[in-house]
């Protein structure tokens, strides 16, 4: 596997960053991370960190060194992150579970898996082409597929790591990488103040560590002294399409 990656984070204009972003490889696969502790609940940091450190850690255990079965290992990691959050509760006798949303993009074999829970987003970047691979587990998107979506915040979300309801992961089917491909995995704090033609005039014409920076700098801009905490990870496939091949 050949690829450049970069992460960046910003607490925004809150009073502590809830965000938690990651990455790791093998020599068969790589996991890209990004979890966004829900605003309004207790520990929302731990809740991030807490699954990061789960999925991270169930990866390194599996990955020897790809994983048998992709979005398997996906569900089961983001479960086991939801039940340490709980347990985490009951260990501390808190009254609300602390809650993350999480998005995984996980290479293996020349594609792309993503599996996600709640309204962090991974986005494929093709030339001039945009394809949000993600759909925001939220009650403003609910709505808007029922028609009833009018006056609903985009923040209400109805799945999210550490619900009183048992979660759910989306788990995309792989999609085939194209050399210089990007990928980009990001909190709400970021796709809430870039638009997608933003994300492809970045993520096309530039590296990762020039993209990242150019998208988190739009981003607070135009969120202001209340933005969000924002947080991203870009990834550039630098491997030949060709490669193995005689």
């Amino acid at each position: 596997m050949k690829f450049s990656v970069f992460q960046l984070s910003r607490i925004g204009g809150r009073k502590k960053n809830e965000d938690r972003a990651g990455y790791t490889y093998t020599q068969g696969a790589a996991i890209f991370l990004v979890a966004d502790g829900l605003g309004g609940h207790p520990a929302g940091e731990v809740a991030s960190q807490l699954g990061l450190q789960v999925v991270m850690s169930m990866f390194h255990e599996q990955a020897k060194p790809t994983l048998h079965d992709v979005p398997s290992f996906m569900r089961d990691a983001m479960m086991a992150a939801h039940q340490n959050l709980v347990a985490y509760a009951m260990g501390h006798s808190m009254v609300d579970t602390p809650s993350t949303t999480m998005v995984i993009a996980i290479i293996q074999d020349h594609q792309v898996y993503v599996g996600h829970c709640g309204d962090s987003r991974m986005y494929l970047v093709r030339d001039e082409d945009v394809f949000m691979q993600t759909t925001d587990h939220s009650m403003l998107m609910r709505g808007s597929a029922s028609g009833e979506g009018e006056g609903v915040s985009r923040h209400t979300l109805y799945n999210c790591l550490g619900a009183s309801d048992a979660p759910f992961v989306d788990v995309s089917d792989p999609a085939p990488l194209h050399f210089r491909d990007r990928l980009l995995l990001c909190s709400d704090g970021l796709w809430g103040s870039v638009g997608e033609a933003d994300i492809v005039q970045w993520m096309s014409k530039h590296n990762v560590a020039d993209a990242s920076a150019g998208l988190m700098e739009l981003a607070l801009q135009r969120g202001g002294a209340h933005n969000d905490n924002a947080t991203l990870i870009t990834v550039a496939w630098e491997e030949p399409d060709n490669a193995g091949l005689v």
